[in-house]
């Protein structure tokens, strides 16, 4: 079994040894576009990361930050990868905030045109 070590790592390898990515492949993706940032910097799959770094991750709409404490090159458990990293994140924003989109009714026909112009105000289309 990989046991957590203070060695340095590509950033790439470690996000998916961690679990924070399913694949290294969408790891490597995520930092070329620009979605992880080690202390702020932006940097490339094979930047090498140690442990009292922070690293910010952009994914599914919500920031993770997280604070190095082990480095580890290959896929750990749930329970060990938890143990590489504090999470700092902010909490996710309440469910209750996502309201459910208008609906209209079944058979109602298209929209009038002061019907148009609403659903477009809503959906934030101007013209």
């Amino acid at each position: 079994m990989t046991q957590p070590t203070g060695k340095a790592v590509r950033i790439d390898a470690w996000l998916w040894a961690v679990r924070i990515f399913k694949t290294r492949s969408l790891a490597a993706e995520a930092v070329r576009a620009g979605h992880v940032r080690i202390d702020g910097k932006a940097v490339k799959p094979a930047a090498q990361i140690v442990p009292g770094e922070t690293v910010r991750v952009w994914k599914d709409h919500r920031e993770y930050i997280l604070e190095v404490t082990a480095t580890v090159q290959k896929r750990v458990g749930a329970p060990v990868a938890r143990t590489c990293y504090i999470d700092k994140s902010p909490p996710p924003p309440p469910r209750e905030l996502f309201a459910a989109p208008p609906v209209r009714d079944r058979g109602a026909g298209r929209p009038t045109k002061k019907e148009r112009r609403e659903i477009d105000r809503l959906m934030g289309r101007r013209r």
